[in-house]
């Protein structure tokens, strides 16, 4: 099982415009300052956070619970001009997981509420004995040679975000979830999804769109081992010790280093 939280700034866009509008640049520095924040409160405990739309980000956190995110709520309270809400969810798939911290979050109050603040709304927390996390880090082959360094920086960025669209649409219709992580690289949370299914996507992206991928995938019991793990996978891959599109490694991994 795997557990997602969904983080979300209470009364948004509201408080954006109000007495009037913000500056732009103060709002996107806001927003980065707390994705840092919230991202390394949740590595203290082995989760991973992505953003999603910044003021809206979503979390793995298995073996997280619910005094742990009330302390997260707390300090960024005490800390920030604003305040943010959360709703957490469990489920054989991350995609099933998020709708369920969503729905119990919505249940709570709108995002643009006045009245809804700091709301924790837990659905469901994973078990320690029942905690799973399977992390795929898909790389793109050879963007730096065939992109980089000779095409436009914005045509390079608009390529990524096609390779994104592609694979989400494929990963989501398999219950996974997919995130942009910095340059060519993508983390999907994918339990459930087997290496041989993940291998088909690949190449069928590799048919359909010309681009050619690889991937790493990691399991263990938290978000931060597993993504460790899938980062590691792909090295494998990227050292030529893999011919495979995708690299596979359990826990029992870390031990060997």
């Amino acid at each position: 099982m795997i557990q997602m939280t969904l983080i979300q700034i209470d009364n948004y866009g509201p408080w954006t415009v109000t007495p009037r509008p913000r500056t732009e640049s103060d709002l996107q520095i806001l927003q980065a300052e707390l994705f840092a924040d919230v991202q390394r409160q949740f590595a203290t405990k082995k989760g991973l956070v992505f953003f999603t739309r910044f003021d809206n980000m979503l979390a793995v956190t298995n073996g997280i619970n619910k005094e742990d995110h009330f302390r997260i709520q707390r300090s960024i309270m005490n800390r920030y001009p604003i305040t943010i809400s959360m709703g957490v969810g469990s489920a054989e798939t991350p995609y099933e997981a998020q709708k369920k911290a969503t729905e119990a979050l919505q249940k709570a109050g709108g995002a643009q509420s006045e009245e809804r603040r700091e709301i924790l709304a837990v659905d469901s927390l994973v078990s320690p004995e029942n905690s799973f996390v399977q992390m795929a880090h898909i790389d793109i082959n050879g963007v730096t040679e065939s992109l980089t360094d000779i095409i436009p920086a914005f045509d390079t960025n608009f390529l990524v975000n096609k390779a994104q669209h592609y694979l989400m649409t494929k990963l989501i219709k398999k219950g996974a979830l997919l995130f942009f992580i910095g340059g060519d690289n993508f983390m999907s949370p994918c339990n459930n999804l087997s290496t041989e299914d993940l291998t088909d996507i690949l190449n069928e992206l590799d048919e359909e769109i010309d681009i050619k991928f690889k991937a790493g995938v990691g399991r263990s019991d938290n978000a931060e081992d597993s993504a460790y793990l899938a980062d590691l996978g792909l090295e494998i891959i990227r050292e030529g010790k893999n011919k495979d599109l995708v690299s596979v490694l359990e826990t029992d991994y870390l031990e060997t280093l």
